[in-house]
């Protein structure tokens, strides 16, 4: 057998993507293996996400990552294309063009919605389990608006305007949460009333959200009521036509969109290998997340049917990235000749969102509910991202649910989305550096730059007064009058040390190095070049002050100021408008920024 090892994973979802980012962690210095991951989009699907962009919160480009980027600087090869067979027996995967070589193959192919035999349901209705059928649902919805802004019929009217999310699982209260919030935005650009606006949630079963508590199912009734939706459990659907759907009890309902969320199986593709199968198009595994018919053949995610106590482990998110780890560690295990480890779940916790404000969770079985839920949902998601993209998929978003959110959607609401003009913040940048430029060179006026003069204050104290010269005194007593009335009577006790164990003995150096960085603060932010360092050197300076006890409340004006600054007041009529752009541009291509992730899009 050779020596070169190639692994080959098949699907970027979450399990695909955790596998892959497990196995370079775990090989990347073993120059014999080789890992290639191919899926036929160049982006990674936050699919938990998909609902914010159906109802209109985000941009597509919130829930896309870039897989060039997750794995920039790692030994992933990233190969996007179509894999149409897989013969098992000589290793290969198969596209119209290209053979792909394995030694060890794990498939992440995903899940596809389940219609359960209903009749029209696949014609007729709409999806939320790609970004293209979110994006469908989207443009769908703005249409059946602008259509209804000119219709005279009511009763077509009426239809139009009611909307209809078929299953009360977590997928279908998140997306019926988003158009609650969204309908005062379409009712007001198409002059529709929202009372005429009708969204109701279908369930088959007894209750919404089975797997939550009663409590938190309570709750979630609250809001859903709150936001005046219409919710009918014990309800079947047992057909579905281009303009209405037909409940168990023969209900007709008259609507033009139905939303399907009432669960999903394992894909087609993944049912066609060939492979032995559990239930639900899920291919059956063992205990190490390998195939029952080939031990180099790994499943993970929603392709892996695998029972724990009876039951089989569930289609969530972390499922997918629990299986992959356990596919990858066996791997590895194989490739290193030791012990394989069994798969054993260690789930944490569950979270709904409903809307941008709203959301319950069970997370280590801590119940919240409102803005607690929402704020663990987001640092959930920021703990995957992390992994994931590192610090410029966080900052992404950071930005997509916080600053560029749109009709106050987000738990902070529109507080940190208000836009201030930048050439406002322009014209403060040009005067505080005018103020930090001539404080600077009144020092340099007042001989802080001879070296035989001493400016640097220390409270006398018992011990240390008689060895105060006349000349340190009479220094002292100039800065002390240069000064304000100070905030602080004397220094901070730890201040009073650093004073005199390192600026006493250096104190020309700390008098130079003061006053130089007061003229390049000032000329930085006249210039508006590093407009953002300046503004922080001119905080830092402002916190010196304060606790040397040489700053009056005045102080709190460049405080103030600095903080103002540090939007981007460089961009306008300064030179940070041409360099920064160039200097973002350049550090990204560099290979640590790529592989650390510490740059923004």
């Amino acid at each position: 057998m050779s020596k070169n090892k190639k692994i080959v994973i098949l699907g970027a979802g979450y399990g695909g993507v955790h596998a892959a980012k497990q196995l370079d962690k775990k090989l990347r210095n073993n120059s014999d293996v080789s890992i290639t991951l191919i899926d036929k989009k160049p982006y990674h699907t936050l699919m938990t996400e998909l609902h914010e962009v159906a109802g209109a919160r985000v941009e597509a480009d919130s829930v896309q990552v870039r897989l060039s980027k997750i794995f920039a600087g790692t030994k992933v090869k990233v190969v996007n294309d179509i894999i149409h067979n897989i013969d098992f027996k000589s290793q290969q995967l198969s596209s119209e063009a290209t053979n792909y070589q394995y030694d060890y193959l794990v498939i992440g192919s995903g899940a596809e919605p389940a219609f359960f035999g209903v009749e029209g349901v696949q014609e007729n209705g709409f999806t939320i389990w790609s970004l293209p059928e979110a994006l469908k649902i989207k443009r769908h919805i703005v249409e059946m608006f602008e259509k209804a802004s000119v219709e005279s019929n009511a009763e077509k009217r009426r239809a139009m305007l009611t909307f209809v999310v078929a299953g009360a699982g977590f997928t279908g209260i998140e997306t019926i949460g988003e158009l609650a919030e969204w309908k005062y935005r379409l009712c007001e650009e198409h002059e529709i009333d929202p009372r005429e606006v009708k969204l109701i949630v279908v369930e088959a079963m007894c209750n919404i959200l089975p797997i939550i508590s009663e409590r938190l199912v309570k709750k979630s009734d609250k809001y859903l009521k709150r936001m005046e939706i219409d919710v009918i459990v014990n309800a079947p659907i047992i057909k579905a036509d281009k303009d209405s759907i037909t409940l168990k009890d023969g209900t007709n309902i008259k609507t033009h969109t139905l939303i399907w969320t009432c669960g999903v199986q394992g894909s087609t593709f993944g049912a066609s290998l060939g492979l032995t199968m559990g239930k639900r198009n899920r291919v059956q595994v063992n205990e190490y997340m390998q195939s029952m018919d080939y031990p180099n053949v790994y499943l993970v995610g929603d392709n892996a049917y695998f029972e724990e106590e009876g039951k089989p482990v569930p289609q969530i998110v972390e499922t997918a990235m629990q299986t992959a780890e356990a596919a990858a560690h066996n791997i590895v295990a194989d490739i290193n000749g030791k012990d394989k480890k069994p798969f054993k779940s260690n789930y944490h916790g569950v979270m709904v969102s409903i809307g941008s404000r709203n959301a319950v969770s069970n997370v280590m079985n801590v119940e919240t509910s409102g803005f607690a839920a929402m704020g663990t949902k987001h640092m959930v998601n920021l703990h995957y991202l992390w992994g994931v993209g590192g610090f410029r998929q966080c900052v992404s978003y950071i930005m997509h649910e916080f600053f560029d959110v749109r009709d106050r959607r987000s738990m902070l609401g529109g507080h940190l989305a208000a836009r201030t003009p930048i050439l406002w913040l322009a014209i403060l940048r040009v005067y505080v550096g005018v103020i930090w430029l001539l404080e600077g060179v009144k020092k340099v006026q007042e001989g802080w730059l001879d070296p035989t003069k001493n400016f640097v204050v220390t409270m006398p104290n018992s011990t240390d007064v008689p060895q105060q010269t006349a000349d340190a005194v009479s220094n002292a007593t100039q800065v002390t009058q240069y000064w304000p009335e100070p905030l602080l009577k004397r220094p901070l006790v730890i201040y009073e040390w650093f004073m005199d164990a390192v600026i006493a003995p250096n104190h020309y150096l700390f008098q130079l190095g003061l006053v130089l960085m007061e003229i390049a603060i000032g000329l930085a932010l006249i210039a508006g070049l590093f407009t953002v360092l300046a503004s922080l050197g001119s905080l830092f300076l402002c916190a010196n002050f304060i606790v040397s006890a040489m700053a009056g409340k005045e102080i709190f004006w460049h405080i103030f100021a600095g903080l103002a600054l540090l939007g981007g007041a460089g961009r306008a009529f300064g030179l940070d408008y041409y360099v920064m752009p160039w200097l973002k541009n350049w550090w990204k291509k560099t290979r640590f920024a790529r592989k650390s992730f510490l740059y923004t899009d």
